[in-house]
């Protein structure tokens, strides 16, 4: 389907596929996007054909595994990628995990973060730290949303004892699209005894970019299918870079990840991604997964839906900046789906609940001390119409 012909379609008919963006306006999709309802019902489809063949027989088996491989497959091709680089996960935390603990540590090695990155991220470089003696430091980024340059500011930071770098393609706070590409680069290219690896946290990226990530060549890229994707919760994926995979030790062990002899002896670990998945899953998630990146297929390219969603962004961030004490983080047209935003004097807690009782879905942020909204390529214009209204209407009574 051309842009030409994706612009033509009613996205409001479009939207009907999403029944939970019948009753609210929805600007939450960085927290958790609503599921089509083709999604729900391959999920409930596949529960049913679980059963029918049997929870624990050798049809069920091989169907579970037949499931995983097309999931991998949908995920690659989506992600201009291989489904041998892709690692079935639960969700983005996961898969920061598996790369952030099968790294062989050493007392003194480097581990830099940028100063955006998610709590549950930082929660657990702080106990790489204390168990094996790591040094942490954080670079800077988020002084550059406006202005600085993000590739010099990281390589001021490389030390020569720096193992990875842990950084996201967008920053969840502030909705900075950071040149990834560049940084990685530089990161790979800054000592010639070992490369620099390269951790991404995708949460806000997949869904919302047209990604290429062999030609973005980041080590690690971590991801879920529940936000921009509008998949299931629980279901998410690992990107491990070929060249970075023999390096990256598995942290736990599972029947999936292994290989064995004809006695069941576990005899080594799988050749691929598959390594660094364990057992047992919610295997029914796969079919909601693929079902939903179907639908976001049915309208445009990634490509278009991008471009779409870079004008709703602007629309909503040229209105912000027209309302009397409102402070757009971004001072410029942002290029991502996050609209970052300041009451000065307000309580940002107070807007968001005054906004949900109003059918407007957005949240607070708490560094920066801000509102967050979503703008995804299903929003309608008439949405951030009336999200503006609304909080335009909340400012005189605070």
């Amino acid at each position: 389907m051309t842009g030409i012909f994706a612009s033509q379609i009613s996205l409001a008919s479009y939207r009907e596929q999403f029944p939970s963006l019948a009753n609210k306006a929805y600007f939450n999709y960085g927290g958790q996007g609503p599921m089509p309802q083709v999604a729900l019902e391959a999920i409930q489809q596949s529960y049913v054909q679980i059963q029918h063949l049997g929870p624990f027989s050798s049809q069920s088996y091989e169907w579970v595994v037949e499931e995983a491989d097309r999931t991998r497959g949908a995920i690659a091709s989506a992600l201009g990628t291989t489904p041998q680089t892709i690692t079935l996960t639960e969700n983005v935390s996961a898969g920061c995990n598996i790369a952030l603990w099968g790294i062989d540590w050493r007392s003194g090695d480097h581990l830099l973060l940028s100063d955006c990155e998610h709590h549950s991220v930082i929660a657990s470089v702080q106990e790489l730290q204390r168990r094996f003696g790591i040094e942490v430091s954080t670079c800077p980024l988020q002084a550059t949303l406006n202005d600085g340059d993000p590739v010099a500011i990281l390589a001021e930071h490389l030390r020569p004892n720096t193992r990875l770098i842990v950084l996201s393609h967008i920053l969840w706070n502030t909705g900075q699209r950071l040149p990834l590409a560049e940084m990685t680069a530089i990161c790979h290219s800054y000592s010639s005894h070992q490369p620099i690896r390269v951790l991404v946290d995708a949460a806000q990226s997949v869904g919302m970019l047209p990604l290429n990530l062999d030609e973005l060549q980041a080590d690690f890229y971590a991801f879920t299918g529940h936000k921009w994707w509008c998949g299931p919760e629980g279901l998410g994926g690992l990107y491990v870079r070929p060249e970075a995979l023999e390096g990256l030790h598995p942290t736990f062990a599972g029947w999936r990840g292994i290989t064995v002899d004809r006695t069941g002896h576990p005899t080594g670990w799988k050749p691929n991604g598959l390594r660094y998945e364990m057992a047992t899953s919610a295997y029914p998630l796969y079919a909601g997964l693929r079902a939903a990146i179907t639908v976001h297929d049915g309208w445009g390219t990634a490509q278009d839906r991008y471009q779409r969603l870079q004008t709703l962004t602007q629309r909503l961030w040229q209105q912000l900046l027209e309302l009397p004490g409102i402070h757009c983080l971004r001072s410029t047209p942002p290029e991502t789906g996050l609209v970052s935003f300041q009451l000065p004097g307000k309580s940002h807690t107070q807007l968001v609940k005054y906004l949900e009782a109003s059918g407007f879905m957005i949240r607070v942020i708490l560094d920066p001390d801000c509102v967050r909204a979503c703008i995804h390529y299903l929003t309608l214009e008439a949405e951030i119409d009336q999200l503006v209204a609304a909080i335009q209407e909340f400012l005189p009574r605070h």
